[in-house]
């Protein structure tokens, strides 16, 4: 056995505090728990970052990234960092190797590149790595749920000064709902309020085939869709739409995203999540239960 330090964790111990093989894991969520276990080993053996830029030839900035899962690993970099920090068991280090390598896939979204804003790519490594996905929808119907007609509507209005633009992205957008296809083990719980669904969006046809979908779905085990009553008078002013995205691997921890005109906000400190994990919580209360879903969705099909 090597100079171990006592509070690093080997893969197998994160196999059994997750009750996941992090082998298993999507390349975001690979590249989140490597940097994690990466920090635990820098800070027990009392190295700081600057100290552990320097071993790779970079700077503690690159630490940084590294260790949030905002970097993918380059192999000599890791292996550089393990001896640094002690770890020199050939065993363990090829197991973080492996993780490491893994980590830097390229999601299948990459072959979208000119539908994918920057901003927006670092969600979808999340989207399809979370074990459940809860948003709040106060516009649109969230793109999880979208028809195809719904989702080129959406689109076109958004992107009228780029009309070419708009069917790679409902593409992209269609490509993302496999992952609610059974089997699976992703879970969607949304609560949309009530005045997205009576919103006209496209024709009379679109909608109510969007409706139609949208019965569908609440119908599966692994879909969860509550609707907030038009006369709710409870406190969400200045909120938008709100998704928070929690992984099955404990490592990995919650992740805010509200997504903006141009841009995106990515929260994941404790004190900034838990405000919008109350929310949820909140909404989820309130919001009619999702066995009333159906019933309503038909009452707005038949209004149309």
């Amino acid at each position: 056995m090597g100079a171990h330090m006592p509070n690093a964790r080997s893969v197998g111990d994160l196999t059994e505090n997750t009750g996941k093989d992090p082998r298993q894991s999507g390349p975001t969520a690979l590249r989140i728990l490597v940097g994690a276990q990466l920090r635990r080993m820098r800070e027990s053996q009392g190295i700081t970052r600057e100290a552990a830029g320097y071993a790779i030839r970079g700077s503690h900035s690159k630490i940084s990234r590294l260790e949030l899962g905002r970097s993918t690993f380059k192999a000599r970099d890791v292996a550089d960092l393990l001896s640094l920090y002690g770890v020199v068991e050939e065993t363990e280090r090829s197991a973080l190797l492996i993780l490491a390598e893994r980590a830097n896939a390229v999601g299948w979204w990459h072959e979208c590149r000119d539908a994918v804003p920057d901003w927006f790519d670092t969600y979808l490594g999340l989207e399809q790595d979370a074990a459940l996905i809860r948003t709040y929808a106060v516009q649109f119907v969230p793109g999880l749920l979208q028809t195809e007609d719904y989702a080129r509507a959406v689109l076109g209005r958004a992107h009228e000064d780029a009309p070419e633009s708009v069917e790679p992205r409902v593409a992209l957008r269609m490509r993302r709902q496999r992952i609610l296809a059974p089997p699976t083990s992703h879970r969607l719980w949304v609560v949309m309020d009530e005045s997205v669904l009576r919103r006209r969006v496209g024709d009379a046809a679109v909608m109510r085939a969007q409706l139609d979908h949208l019965r569908e779905m609440a119908a599966r085990p692994n879909v969860t869709i509550q609707l907030l009553p038009l006369d709710y008078g409870g406190n969400v002013g200045g909120v938008g739409s709100v998704t928070i995205l929690r992984f099955a691997e404990a490592e990995v921890k919650d992740v805010v995203y509200m997504e903006q005109i141009a841009s995106a906000q990515y929260l994941t400190k404790q004190s900034d999540v838990d405000p919008y994990q109350q929310l949820m919580n909140e909404l989820g209360m309130h919001a009619r239960p999702a066995t009333d879903t159906p019933a309503i969705l038909g009452e707005i099909m038949t209004a149309l």
